[in-house]
């Protein structure tokens, strides 16, 4: 089980390929940045509020989890150790579409 602490802010790290999903989602929805931003301070503030709807995923999937940005826009992320100072990260893996982001 991971240990968050409440008091501080879980860092967040973004992989390659949310980097790339992230910019071709804001060329096509420019009016999703702030809200995706919004998201992402609370994910790194307490990853399970509820207001993020955040749950466990399984299937081809099992291990990570998703949190909801809009009615049909999804980040999916996991809880990594950073090896060198022993901190639990938040490694944003994917952003999209509820059909996009669970295609993998």
């Amino acid at each position: 089980m991971l240990y968050l602490p409440s008091s501080s802010l879980v860092p967040l790290s973004g992989s390659d390929g949310f980097k790339r999903s992230f910019k071709k989602l804001i060329k096509k929805n420019p009016q999703l940045k702030p809200k995706i931003f919004d998201v992402l301070r609370k994910l790194a503030e307490d990853p399970f509020t509820l207001s993020l709807k955040t749950h466990k995923l399984s299937g081809n999937l099992e291990g990570l989890w998703s949190c909801t940005v809009a009615y049909d826009c999804r980040i999916i992320f996991s809880f990594s150790e950073d090896g060198e100072y022993l901190e639990v990260i938040i490694l944003l893996i994917d952003i999209g579409s509820h059909d996009q982001v669970y295609r993998k």
